[in-house]
């Protein structure tokens, strides 16, 4: 039994326990338009717990009815309210599918979208609720380009884009925190190719520089001087892009120290002039 059904089934308990209780009367009525009432008072006095189970246990009743659809609308909602919200997802996805001629259709494709949304964690963790967020946002405004809530899931897909963006740079540069070179060098390029204006691209670019310092230092003889040279490539690569950087001191500080001992490997390895 997951999280969700036993929550049902606790308030039912607790409720049906109270026997002289008002609400456990409306619960034991066998008056599905009672029920149905008294759902929607509950519903917008903000009483969640009391309206979700009553929609609950008259959604089938009034299946394929005009009643039915305003029920399973509600019932989207309920859930949205008390923080269910990939039950609420689901449901209003569903709801827009089936009921893609309603009036509410449109915003119920909106608030499932936004429902994911909210669900989406912050940039260190998982970012699949972020794209499935994103993908629900670009079906809403292909689906309703004229619509009135365009500009909000612009706005929505705005932030998820940077979030996701973040997740990329961090595990790109997580790379260079736990000293593997190479594969820093490899994920930060593969970063800047994919976020080419990233707001991370300075950061990005001073980080395969740095790398590029550290891979040819620690490097086998063979692979010495190649790496030289491409972090001195990386240096021209950073100021061409970043002149006026707050980093170009740093920048400047490792290029001399690459160009340095370029030199005295070459000193000592005349041989390696050559290739």
């Amino acid at each position: 039994m997951n999280n969700y059904s036993l929550y049902i089934l606790i308030a039912l308990t607790l409720l049906y326990a109270n026997g002289c209780s008002e609400y456990n009367k409306i619960l034991k009525s066998p008056n599905p338009e009672l029920k149905y009432k008294k759902a929607v008072e509950y519903f917008e006095a903000e009483e969640y717990s009391k309206s979700l189970p009553l929609f609950l246990e008259i959604l089938p009743l009034y299946k394929g009815t005009e009643k039915g659809r305003k029920i399973y609308i509600y019932y989207a909602y309920n859930n949205y309210n008390l923080g269910y919200l990939l039950i609420a997802a689901y449901h209003f996805r569903k709801y827009a599918s089936t009921f893609s001629m309603s009036d509410q259709a449109e915003e119920a494709m909106f608030m499932s979208a936004y429902c994911n949304y909210l669900d989406s964690p912050g940039p260190s963790l998982d970012q699949t609720p972020s794209l499935l967020a994103l993908e629900e946002f670009q079906l809403f405004v292909n689906t309703y380009p004229e619509s009135e809530l365009v500009d909000s899931a612009n706005t929505i897909v705005d932030k998820l884009n940077l979030k996701i963006e973040n997740k990329a740079f961090e595990n790109s540069k997580q790379y260079y925190n736990i000293r593997k070179f190479k594969s820093a060098i490899v994920a930060l390029n593969n970063f800047l190719a994919d976020y080419p204006a990233s707001q991370y691209k300075e950061e990005a670019k001073i980080l395969v520089l740095k790398s590029y310092y550290e891979l040819a230092t620690n490097s086998i003889f063979e692979k010495k001087k190649e790496r030289y040279d491409k972090g001195i490539e990386a240096y021209y690569d950073f100021i061409d892009n970043f002149a006026g950087s707050v980093k170009i001191d740093e920048a400047e500080v490792i290029y001399a120290k690459l160009v340095k001992e370029r030199e005295e490997f070459l000193i000592e390895n005349p041989d390696q002039n050559e290739l």
